[in-house]
């Protein structure tokens, strides 16, 4: 099982019967301690639960409860008692105790306690591991860019983090909205909190409505049960709307009223639903040509545009497409399994003069096909996309 169990008391007959049932019986590793300052001593050897005994010479058990969070909150520890007062096991439980057993112990009620406690820890580690790979992933050093333009955009980011204000990402299809998105919620206030991507122009527009703000049972047809909406499935954290230019007018109304008043009703619904939401928005459209055509709300418009952030395309930053190469050679080697080295200088000059209209996804894209095309260590023309091959003989 390799799970380690700390025994804490200073009682050696309980010690070695719990030993017995911990360690022979239920198969799990056991250390024993007589006392509170050997415990605390020893929690880098990282075990999985604590069985802790109140009474303890020097550092008492609840002493020792409040070190032992302060090490890892996470971390379950059950108090054993022979006292047998409420008080004690109400106390215990506001420090943070996961338990509370009077001695005698009952370990029938024991062994299922351990299993759980120690089962409910792993899927916090877990999920504390699959955060921090999260964070990681969308940390600014893990935008590939060199560009001036780029580091101007990354400056403007860096002074929407500590704060809630509401973000307006312009750029072309491609650029990495999304990526700058994530980056801004995974490195601010709202962090701990869920991240969640509405596409504005991927829903269907009679979706869109009950997909944003959710609906109630039997409000529409094939309305079989009560959905929560985005909004309040993001709650305390960050909704994206991506592609919010192609959000419809009835639809923009609503989103104001959320924004301005921070509450809404599910649809079919009269319940006045309270949410605390931080909105980043993206756009390819001009938003602005949009108010002046009718086809945006100009409120909507100043309300969502408080903080502008515009990405810059791949063809007005050169610098970057070499850089985004090797970047995406590295990791379309590790994905294939392959060891490719670079391309020709041929195909360099090529694919540094190509006008990349998809941005950065498209250069993703092309790198993986050419790969997969490419046979050796250097990739030529040969394995380039027609219309970036067809630069060669227009140029000449």
């Amino acid at each position: 099982m390799n799970k380690l169990v700390f025994i804490v008391d200073d009682e050696v007959a309980i010690s070695r019967l719990l030993t017995y049932w911990v360690k022979d019986k239920w198969g799990y590793k056991t250390e024993v301690f007589g006392n509170g300052e050997d415990v605390v001593k020893n929690l880098h050897l990282k075990p999985d639960l604590i069985l802790l005994d109140i009474m303890l010479p020097g550092l008492d058990g609840l002493e020792v409860l409040k070190r032992v969070k302060q090490y890892d909150e996470d971390l379950p520890v059950i108090i054993l008692s022979a006292q047998g007062r409420i008080e004690v096991a109400l106390e215990s439980l506001r420090y943070g105790a996961y338990d509370y057993f009077p001695k005698p112990i009952d370990t029938q009620r024991l062994e299922p306690a351990i299993k759980n406690a120690i089962k409910n820890y792993d899927l916090n580690r877990e999920l504390h591991n699959l955060k921090e790979n999260v964070k990681k992933q969308y940390s600014f050093d893990n935008i590939v860019s060199e560009d001036g333009k780029m580091q101007d955009v990354f400056k403007l980011v860096s002074k929407v983090l500590n704060n809630d204000i509401t973000v307006q990402i312009y750029g072309e299809s491609g650029t990495g909205k999304e990526l700058i998105a994530r980056a801004i919620h995974y490195n601010g206030l709202r962090k701990e909190k869920p991240f969640v991507v509405v596409n504005c122009a991927s829903i269907p527009r009679e979706l869109l409505e009950s997909e944003l703000f959710g609906h109630e049972k039997g409000s529409f047809t094939g309305a079989y049960q009560k959905k929560l909406g985005k909004f309040e499935v993001a709650n305390g954290g960050t909704l994206f709307l991506d592609e919010i230019g192609d959000l419809e007018m009835t639809l923009q109304a609503k989103l104001l009223r959320v924004i301005q008043q921070r509450e809404f009703e599910r649809v079919g619904g009269t319940e006045l639903i309270k949410c605390d939401v931080r909105i980043i928005s993206a756009t390819n459209r001009d938003l602005k040509k949009a108010v002046e055509s009718k086809d945006f709300r100009e409120d909507l418009y100043y309300r969502l545009n408080s903080f502008p952030i515009i990405i810059p395309p791949l063809r007005l930053r050169r610098s970057d497409i070499l850089v985004l190469l090797d970047h995406f050679l590295n990791t379309t080697n590790k994905k294939f399994g392959k060891n490719v080295n670079g391309f020709s200088k041929r195909a360099l000059k090529l694919l540094y003069d190509y006008d990349w209209p998809g941005n950065v996804r498209e250069l993703e894209n092309t790198i993986e096909r050419c790969m997969i095309l490419g046979e050796g260590n250097i990739l030529d023309v040969d394995v380039l996309p027609s219309h970036i091959k067809n630069l060669e003989i227009t140029t000449k």
